[in-house]
């Protein structure tokens, strides 16, 4: 499903769109009240469960939410889109426009956007673990005699979850929206009925009776701020997800149903604690009436997997936007779907995904434990979206009014800020767990993208200009064959090596010769009368520029049969043409360019890499490799 950025939806398509944007893009912050307000209580020391606490740690919440999500994301940050599209990487893009990409300033907002999105992956591992694991706990509200079995079922959804995977979400994702709109009234209507007990609990909108709170327990208030971020661990997807939906439906979504749901289940909770503060064990379930205990159960763990299932299709999302822009290698990516484009399943990235989440859940076991490792990673992507917002945003206004974005900016990043600091004191409690795994994606991306960034600069040391080239061959033929030859290469302007090894071991042209260059721009999506430029070089060379935005997926089929429509004496007979591409493999020079490790890792990742006949979708027997060995 996608938004139509070239003209505003209709009434009916509109309504669609909200309610797969509270499918998708709430799943995640739409189950933060099953552990939120229990783990801001008891998660750091025995605070005492009183009016004055409970109304202190709502309030802050409740200006978390309205500050973090309402303000920052839904107001300021869906403002920052590049063509539609949001999502960190689509941001960074953005950042990047205008500038050179090995300037200092280029560098450092390169590294800000790789590493907000490696820390998505990290939020990728907790979310699925916790979501699914709170859900189950509510089990021991019916009975304790369950207890054994939370951590087994949960493991068994786990796997099923990622298991069906590979069948794509489409189908199932009808039934997303509708579930999660039950799922929302279910939490205000719960909400509601314990309020109506205990109206005096809306006094937590008063912003005072959190800032009574934190002066009354300053240190404890600190580290409670690493749990309230909990209540707010959805509002990236809000941003990363805006391509798919559009601004409006997100919005609709948000302020008429999501926002006040949530608000009135903190409240309810709250209420129900006011009256009952034996509640403590599980506010969230004990809103429930005994009866709709085992319903509420099923109805938490459905919510739940379509939260998972949100961060499982956006680390996918992610990855191919990765690949795209060159800071991961080739992956197998299968489309699951021919109506809608952001249906993708990468098996790599499932089955890793699936091993460390199931880790997680055997090592923490409850939701309180893994409450303690989960925000850092999230509150780590807040810090380094609102750093880029800040060099997007305002570019296109006048001083006074850029001024002012600046500022309001200013304002996000010390809450940013606030929330990540205090995130870094549950670092010795597992904390470090989704920090590792950012770090070390991190340290991958990086190295992809430095390896490939010498490798062209190896590969290019040297090189002949392709114009002069294909004249000198124009005047002095060698001898020519029948079909077509196409020379895949990155570099428009030189001549492939795979060309002058084929010359020199081979000492033969074929009668046509065409030169592929694939390339990714740093937009979305690219109209298709701009995709593809045919430039003739000579009576029988050819040059064919491809450009693909970062959320499409090349294909060399496709490019050639609009090749064919742009020049008719251009006819790609299968059996006629030949695929022509460099393989490189990686050697330690004299003078290294790279560290051991870092050549080591790069040099592996290279050879694992999806090999570009898979990826660009060639004809594998029409294909000729040339090898050759590269210094780094």
């Amino acid at each position: 499903m996608g938004a139509n950025h070239g003209q505003a939806p209709s009434a009916s398509r509109l309504a669609g769109l909200t309610v797969g944007a509270i499918g998708v893009v709430y799943g995640d912050i739409g189950t933060s009240p099953l552990y939120t307000l229990k783990t801001c209580l008891t998660a750091h020391g025995n605070l005492p469960i009183n009016a004055e606490n409970i109304l202190g740690v709502l309030s802050l919440i409740f200006w978390a939410i309205m500050i973090v999500v309402s303000a920052k994301y839904v107001v300021v940050i869906m403002r920052a889109d590049n063509r539609g599209e949001g999502g960190i990487l689509a941001l960074m893009a953005l950042a990047l426009r205008d500038l050179d990409p090995r300037s200092r300033k280029g560098l450092l907002l390169m590294g800000l956007g790789i590493f907000g999105a490696s820390l998505f992956y990290g939020d990728g591992i907790i979310t699925p673990a916790i979501s699914v694991l709170s859900a189950f706990e509510g089990i021991s509200v019916i009975s304790h005699t369950l207890d054994p079995y939370i951590v087994p079922l949960t493991i068994i959804v786990l796997v099923a979850l990622f298991a069906i995977q590979r069948h794509g979400t489409s189908k199932v994702g009808k039934l997303f929206g509708p579930i999660m709109v039950f799922w929302f009234l279910t939490l205000a209507v719960m909400g509601l009925r314990s309020i109506l007990h205990a109206p005096e609990v809306f006094a937590a909108i008063n912003p005072l009776n959190g800032a009574r709170f934190i002066a009354d327990y300053p240190l404890r208030g600190f580290v409670i701020m690493g749990a309230v971020v909990l209540s707010v661990t959805g509002g990236e997807a809000l941003y990363a997800d805006m391509g798919h939906f559009g601004q409006k439906s997100i919005k609709i979504a948000w302020f008429s149903l999501v926002l006040p749901s949530l608000i009135l289940c903190y409240f309810g909770q709250g209420a129900l604690l006011l009256h009952n503060p034996a509640a403590i064990k599980n506010p969230f379930f004990l809103l429930a009436p005994q009866w709709a205990l085992a319903p509420l159960v099923i109805l938490a763990a459905a919510a739940t997997v379509i939260a998972s299932q949100a961060v499982i299709s956006g680390a996918f999302s992610m990855t191919n936007q990765a690949v795209q822009l060159g800071y991961c290698p080739r992956v197998d990516i299968d489309h699951t779907s021919d109506q809608e484009i952001g249906q993708i399943y990468v098996p790599q990235i499932n089955w890793f995904l699936m091993v460390a989440v199931i880790l997680l859940v055997l090592a923490f076991r409850t939701s309180d434990n893994l409450a303690s490792a989960y925000g850092l990673s999230v509150c780590g992507t807040m810090v380094m979206t609102t750093l880029l917002a800040f060099n997007v945003l305002g570019k296109t206004l006048d001083a006074g009014r850029k001024m002012l974005f600046r500022i309001v900016l200013i304002g996000f990043l010390v809450v940013d800020l606030i929330f990540l600091s205090s995130n870094m004191l549950k670092l010795p409690d597992g904390g470090w767990v989704p920090l590792v795994m950012g770090l070390f994606i991190f340290t991958l991306m990086t190295t992809w993208k430095r390896g490939r960034t010498l490798l062209g600069d190896r590969l290019r040391e040297g090189e002949l200009p392709l114009q002069g080239f294909v004249e000198s061959l124009e005047a002095a033929p060698p001898q020519r064959v029948e079909g077509t030859a196409i020379f895949m290469t990155t570099s428009a302007d030189s001549v492939p090596h795979a060309l002058l090894h084929n010359l020199k071991h081979n000492k033969v042209l074929h009668e046509k010769v065409v030169f592929l260059t694939i390339r990714t721009a740093d937009i979305p999506f690219v109209a298709k009368r701009e995709k593809v430029v045919v430039p003739k070089l000579g009576e029988s060379f050819y040059q064919v520029i491809a450009t693909y935005g970062f959320k499409e997926e090349p294909s060399v089929p496709a490019i050639l049969r609009q090749v064919t429509e742009l020049q008719p004496e251009l006819e790609f007979d299968p059996m006629q043409t030949s695929f022509f591409l460099s393989r490189e493999t990686i050697v330690e020079g004299k003078y290294p360019a790279m560290a051991w490790w870092r050549r080591k890792v790069f040099s592996l990742m290279t050879r694992n890499a999806t090999r570009a006949t898979s990826y660009f979708k060639i004809p594998p027997n029409r294909v000729v490799e040339m090898g050759m060995q590269v210094e780094l």
